[in-house]
């Protein structure tokens, strides 16, 4: 299996409103790529329903910790990666199982806790090799200290 890329967008939402992160998969939004996949599996609702996490709503932790799926406060085995496109995660959550290695940060089993029929089997795996995902973690952590709008490589 050949690894994906992974980046984490950071802006503000509105002007002067909180920061927002959205992980982008190969140069994709996962916001995109979750719509598409849903739409295409003709899961409703659907659409423009994901956004990005906003650490000022939720008290995720470190977010490397919580990017390496070992957030003390998400619900259950999984890990929420993206929030409702209101900005609470809790809302309408995409939670996926994050499994971290010497080598390799794997995402997978997806899914939508409200809507337990839906089957995400063929959303993912993705598989970044870990020091690329460490650096994109890091270079969250610097764009969030300093608060601006960025693409955190």
């Amino acid at each position: 299996m050949t690894s994906n890329d992974i980046r984490f967008g950071c802006r503000h939402r509105g002007e002067g409103g909180p920061l927002v992160i959205v992980p982008r998969i190969d140069g994709a939004p996962l916001t995109e790529l979750i719509d598409g996949f849903e739409n295409a599996a003709g899961m409703r609702p659907a659409g423009d329903a994901y956004g990005g996490l906003i650490p000022e709503f939720f008290r995720f932790g470190p977010l490397q910790d919580h990017f390496l799926g070992r957030s003390t406060n998400a619900r259950g085995p999984k890990t929420p990666v993206l929030g409702c496109e209101c900005g609470e995660w809790g809302c309408w959550p995409l939670m996926a199982r994050i499994t971290a290695t010497a080598d390799f940060v794997t995402w997978d089993a997806f899914e939508q806790p409200h809507r337990e029929t839906r089957d995400y089997a063929a959303f993912g795996p993705f598989q970044f090799d870990r020091h690329q995902y460490d650096d994109a973690l890091q270079a969250l952590s610097e764009a969030i200290g300093s608060d601006v709008d960025v693409t955190c490589a």
